[in-house]
């Protein structure tokens, strides 16, 4: 039998091997001692030993850190998924006798004890290294595509309740292989169940190529980007780019402006959609290409991708492949629980309020924040990390607190439903079925209801004291903030990168502007020229010249409009070949972009980017700008 040891100054603490792993954070006594001990290094020494013959040392090792973390058994060695809110750990080696001894050391810290230079941190790894505000090398400057960007003002001190979504907002799935995957799975349903040619099992999938903020005319089979007043800039008919003309001719022209909404339209806000939108294409290129192959129309096309979109999610397609190899999917980022952690050390309540069952949750949680044994996805212990957890919510239905949906409490271990009154636990009637106890009183997990009942699990009093964090514009920010007053802030994976090309493209775009700007000068030249040659009377010699002035004028007029034209082109296809600037159609803000300025309190990269700011941090927008202020008070 294997025993661990863990010496604490002159204390040594002993455990059972299959105890020690089975423990998610260190014990009470050493999780409370945090506290007393913040600031101050101490020494941990963990030992490997067989029993009966606790002297018997298999594979010694020591470590120092400044705090105390989640220490788990894996691969024949205790390491700690959270060491990278604390310096790095460098393993040494050096034998003593017949016994090899590895000793691991932090960065800022030798094997002697002296201190070693400071190293800078990078906020930039994706979550490989996580860098927490409260960690020690707090304080640093934040990477920009790292950053929290505030729309309107927030206090978080005025917080109780933070919660989360988590597909897409804490799992953010890879899209080379789960959004193809996805892709793969409409594409068969349509053949299979849907009738549609077998040619389409040979089509491929490119995940790059749609973006969120998109608009499918359902009718037309066009795909559209729009600015902020709703015109649209950029239209493809399937791949084929329409022309400025074919777009006046069908959007510009009407005596009255369409609202490009639903059921004509369907509105791209997530990134799950992206597949389903990149297969709509192809679809209505194949019905241009192949008359009498498609007999449905573009509308019923879309509705048959949706259809079979809804296939794969009833059958459990997706989910189950998911389940079966999550690191071939999701992201890992090993920030999430120490951001959690965070939240909740600050005296805040975390939820979770996903639309996924049970099932799905605990194994996605899991891999996101539960200990790496060989039983992972069938342990709880991220269940630590939160007060309450809905599953199964169906939002944004769950917004509404009239809707009447049941609220049932989850017993993990088994997923059986058990009645509730709101929450509070309901007697049966036959009171020989044994009821599963919960594992972990201290979170709640449930499977529908409504938003009324999470504000009494949680005792909210205004709506404002919550904070919800998604990445659907629609299903969690618009309703949240409109319907209820939450506070929000938006997931937007894509701006990472786009902030990055803004702070390389800086020089450019104001290039953009001095064209801009020598193209209004030479149009106001010739409009005096023309309005001189028509009322101030003059000889014909002087008209003629004005004339052959006026020529030239729009010569270089022309010239100068093609240069910005050109350099705008290349500029925005630095961000996407195809559709630009995600935030901007032209000079104008996106469709997209308006929608995040109107309903997101705060938009951001990455959930986890909370985690490099105070708890207790006062967010605060920028001071807006109307056109005549921009020139004068802009700094």
């Amino acid at each position: 039998m294997l025993l661990v040891s863990i010496r604490v100054s002159d204390t040594i603490f002993r455990w059972n091997l299959r105890d020690f792993i089975s423990i998610s954070p260190l014990p009470k006594w050493l999780y409370k001692s945090r506290m007393r001990i913040k600031g101050r290094p101490f020494s941990i020494c963990v030992s490997l030993f067989s029993s009966p013959n606790p002297n018997h040392i298999l594979e010694p090792f020591s470590f120092s850190f400044s705090s105390p973390s989640r220490i788990l058994f894996n691969s024949g060695i205790l390491s700690s998924p959270l060491s990278g809110q604390f310096p790095s750990i460098r393993k040494v080696t050096s034998c003593k006798g017949n016994n090899l001894h590895s000793r691991n050391t932090m960065d800022g810290m030798g094997a002697d004890g002296k201190t070693l230079p400071p190293e800078t941190t990078d906020t930039s790894d994706h979550g490989q290294n996580p860098y927490i505000w409260s960690s020690p090398k707090a304080g640093q400057k934040i990477d920009i595509g790292k950053q929290i960007f505030c729309n309107r003002s927030l206090n978080m001190k005025n917080i109780v309740a933070v919660g989360f979504d988590m597909d897409y907002t804490l799992a953010q799935y890879k899209p080379e292989t789960f959004e193809s995957l996805a892709y793969v799975g409409t594409v068969r349903k349509l053949v299979y169940d849907l009738q549609y040619p077998s040619e389409l099992l040979e089509w491929t999938f490119d995940w790059k190529y749609m973006v969120r903020g998109l608009v499918l005319d359902k009718k037309r089979g066009n795909i559209l980007k729009m600015d902020r007043h709703k015109y649209v800039k950029v239209a493809y008919h399937g791949f084929r780019e329409m022309s400025k003309e074919d777009k006046v001719a069908t959007y510009g022209s009407t005596l009255t402006r369409d609202s490009f909404d639903e059921p004509d339209y369907a509105l791209i806000d997530t990134l799950f959609s992206l597949a389903e939108a990149y297969l709509f294409a192809q679809l209505v290129d194949f019905k241009d290409n192949n008359p009498g192959k498609v007999l449905a129309d573009y509308s019923q096309m879309y509705k048959d991708v949706r259809a079979a979109v809804d296939l794969c999610h009833r059958d459990g397609t997706l989910k189950q492949m998911v389940a079966k190899d999550p690191r071939r999917y999701i992201n890992e980022d090993t920030s999430i629980v120490p951001m959690l952690e965070m939240i909740k050390d600050s005296g805040r309540a975390t939820f979770l309020v996903t639309n996924s069952l049970w099932d799905y949750t605990n194994i996605v949680m899991n891999f996101l924040c539960g200990p790496i044994t060989m039983n992972s996805c069938s342990a709880f212990h991220w269940l630590q990390y939160f007060n309450v957890v809905i599953t199964g919510s169906a939002k944004p239905g769950f917004f509404h607190d009239e809707n009447r949906a049941n609220l049932f409490e989850v017993d993990p271990e088994s997923g059986m439903l058990l009645n509730t009154d709101n929450g509070t636990p309901m007697p049966t009637v036959d009171t020989s079925l044994r009821l599963p106890l919960n594992i972990d009183k201290s979170c709640r997990v449930f499977q529908g209801g409504n938003v009324g009942h999470l504000h009494k699990l949680l005792s909210i009093e205004s709506s404002s004291q919550v904070l919800y964090v998604g990445d659907h514009i629609y299903g969690d920010i618009l309703r949240s903030k409109k319907v209820l007053g939450w506070r929000t802030m938006l997931v937007v994976p894509e701006l990472e990168r786009e902030v990055a090309l803004l702070w390389e493209l800086r020089d450019t775009r104001k290039q953009l502007q001095l064209l801009r700007n020598e193209r209004d000068h030479i149009e106001d030249k010739i409009h005096h020229l023309k309005w001189s040659i028509r009322f101030d009377g003059m000889n014909a010699d002087n008209e003629e010249d004005l004339i052959a002035e006026v020529d030239k004028l729009k010569s270089q007029s022309e010239q100068v409009r093609l240069n910005h034209q050109e350099a705008q082109r290349e500029c925005h296809q630095m961000f996407h070949k195809v559709w630009g600037q995600l935030m901007k159609t032209g000079y104008q803000n996106s469709r997209f972009a308006h929608q995040v300025e109107r309903f997101a309190c705060l938009y951001t990269s990455q959930v986890t980017n909370l985690s490099m700011y105070s708890p207790n941090k006062y967010y605060r927008p920028r001071e807006d700008f109307m056109p005549h202020e921009i020139d004068i008070l802009a700094l």
